[in-house]
Parts: C-alpha cells; sequence; structure tokens
C-alpha cells in the first residue's frame, strides 16, 4: 500500500481519487545514457506483462527514448514531472496525439511523436513541451498488446443501450478508457 499525506491534490475530503500501480519487474532498473538529441534516463521492463515504465530527462529536439518491451509499445502515457502539461498519449497513431486529461480531440501535430512508430526498442518524441523539453524530467510508461493479459486498442461507439462488443482475448480486471471526439 501507500499513504497520502493532507494535501488536497491528494486527500481532498469527499473527493474521489484514482490510484495506479504497476511493478514492471521484480525490481531491476536499467540505465541507458543521453545520446546526441534522444534523452538519457531508466527502464523498468516486465516483457511477460508488456509494461514497462520509463523516467527520462528531455533534450528539447526530436530523438528517441528506450523502453526495454522488445515489441512496439500499442499505448504511451507521458506527464512531464517538472511542470503541469497534459498528459500525453500515444495510441497506435504515429502522426497524432491525444490529451488523457482533457475532453479535446484527436489532434495531428508531429511535434509530439514526430510522425514516427514506436519500435521494438524506442518511441520517438519531438519538440513539444508534454514530451521532450530540454532538461525537464518525464514518466512514460509503455504498454503491450499481449494474448491473454492485456489489450490496447480502439472503437466505434454506437449509442445502443448494451453497446458495442470489444473483443480482448479474455475477462478483463481493469478497463482504462478515453473518448476520442
Amino acid at each position: 500500500g501507500f499513504t497520502v499525506g493532507s494535501n488536497n491534490d491528494a486527500n481532498l475530503n469527499g473527493t474521489t481519487f484514482v490510484a495506479w500501480q504497476w511493478k514492471a519487474n521484480a525490481g531491476t532498473t536499467t540505465a541507458f545514457s543521453e545520446s546526441g538529441n534522444n534523452p538519457g534516463g531508466t527502464y523498468q521492463a516486465n516483457t511477460t506483462a508488456g509494461i514497462s515504465i520509463i523516467t527520462y530527462t528531455g533534450t528539447g529536439a526530436a530523438g528517441t527514448v528506450t523502453h526495454g518491451l522488445g515489441v512496439a509499445p500499442k499505448l504511451i502515457i507521458i506527464k512531464n514531472r517538472d511542470v503541469a502539461d497534459p498528459w500525453a498519449v500515444y495510441y497506435g497513431d504515429a502522426t497524432d496525439y491525444l490529451v488523457l486529461n482533457t475532453t479535446a480531440a484527436t489532434v495531428d501535430n508531429a511535434a509530439w511523436w514526430n510522425d514516427t512508430a514506436p519500435s521494438s526498442t524506442v518511441f520517438t518524441v519531438n519538440t513539444d513541451h508534454s514530451v521532450n523539453a530540454d532538461g525537464e524530467d518525464y514518466i512514460a510508461y509503455c504498454f503491450a498488446n499481449v494474448q491473454s493479459f492485456s489489450k490496447v486498442g480502439t472503437y466505434v461507439a454506437n449509442a445502443n443501450v448494451d453497446g458495442p462488443f470489444i473483443y480482448c482475448g479474455f475477462k478483463p480486471a481493469w478497463i482504462l478508457r478515453k473518448a476520442l471526439p
């Protein structure tokens, strides 16, 4: 478990909060060095579960960040830990970005992912402050699809009472959903 203090950002009386916890592996952290425009940092990856947690320091120029999954992630969520930038979301379309913590629509903008899909070893960040400001610290959560364990994708709503059926290949224990207006 964990303990929260009395700060209203985490413990305002009567407010409901959500907390996400993932253990990426058995405590092994792998460091990667800054190289030119490529940010340096560390990652913990669990290739069996398809999750990696990365911390990196931005360079302010288009570069790649090592994720350690061994396959290309389908979902990346990045948060600038130094300022109140929005949560940047990559969801399988390298030309678009989505902001997790607003109702804004998907936007086509190369300043976030440099219009480059993730590979089995790295994902690309460009110059947007939310993903890669020079000298600022970031955390990134990468998720890959793992059969019978996790599934990332999109679906089209139909406004029916019982809604569309989304096949995952397993019974999910937790679902994160974000509308793409």
